[in-house]
């Protein structure tokens, strides 16, 4: 098993064999986004691939979980995805799940009939970054996508069985679009009704157009208790979804919460209010805040 440059998973991968099947991100393009700075983007050559599936084999053949790294493993076309996914089915006989990241246009460019194959290979989460569910904020952070197409995205995925894990990112309309940021995200989650939604927090990053901009006074970004606030009003705005699993806790945010939507609601938005009520004393110190 090899691995070249930076390399992330989801928090709900931690167990998870990890196999780079491209290095770094087809778009790379987001303002906020420091992840794969260290390298361009390429598709890994598929014998390396094969041979990192069949020495992972060797080594750890209990194997259950699998994430396709790097950003947006999805790009590929389904002829590359598929002999990979062969082969971890029958390196790994115990193989559970496999998971990927993607954005909107991977799986709009995708047949339903596509999607449905690579479920049958145990591909069978996607994690796609909203960000927010505002234009004006994605065009600004450079997203590459509309809002729109995002939930036609995830509708299109979960009609042919795959689940969505959606992320969107607290502090990303600054503290001049943080209320249509908010609003506007919870609204994109309440029509996608994806099976998981997480929320992490801005964090401004040197080498990133963002830090540019921060330093240029072009972009203010919002004081903890206001990205509190702006998560209780994202939450306040996600309706009609079902069963989907909430979870703010990756290492950014500054308050980890879990539940389930809509059971847990109310008890999501009461222990926000206290949080606000108390300060930022019972907030997660900046120094243990982390990517």
């Amino acid at each position: 098993m090899r691995y070249y440059g930076n390399v992330v998973r989801p928090p709900s991968e931690a167990g998870s064999y990890i196999l780079q099947v491209t290095y770094g991100c087809s778009h790379n393009e987001c303002i906020f986004c420091c992840t794969y700075l260290d390298k361009r983007f390429q598709v890994r050559p598929p014998a390396e691939v094969m041979e990192d599936i069949r020495m992972a084999g060797l080594h750890m053949p209990d194997t259950r979980r699998v994430f396709l790294a790097d950003g947006n493993a999805l790009v590929l076309s389904s002829r590359r995805l598929v002999p990979i996914l062969d082969a971890l089915n029958e390196a790994f006989p115990r193989l559970e799940r496999v998971g990927i990241y993607g954005n909107a246009r991977d799986i709009l460019r995708k047949s339903d009939e596509e999607l449905m194959e690579l479920l049958e290979r145990k591909l069978s989460i996607i994690y796609l970054g909203l960000e927010s569910g505002n234009d004006e904020v994605l065009l600004r952070a450079r997203k590459g996508a509309t809002a729109r197409e995002m939930i036609e995205a995830v509708k299109k995925a979960q009609k042919a069985g795959l689940a969505v894990s959606v992320i969107a990112v607290l502090g990303l309309g600054g503290v001049d679009l943080w209320q249509p940021h908010a609003i506007d995200t919870g609204r994109a989650v309440s029509a996608m009704d994806p099976a998981y939604f997480s929320l992490l927090s801005l964090m401004v990053v040197p080498g990133t157009e963002l830090h540019r901009m921060v330093t240029a006074g072009e972009f203010v970004v919002p004081e903890p208790l206001e990205m509190l606030k702006e998560m209780r009003v994202t939450i306040e705005h996600i309706e009609g979804v079902s069963n989907c699993v909430f979870r703010t806790n990756h290492a950014s945010n500054y308050l980890p919460l879990a539940g389930t939507l809509p059971q847990d609601k109310e008890r999501l938005l009461l222990t926000i209010d206290r949080a606000l009520a108390e300060g930022e004393s019972v907030l997660r110190p900046e120094f243990l805040r982390a990517l």
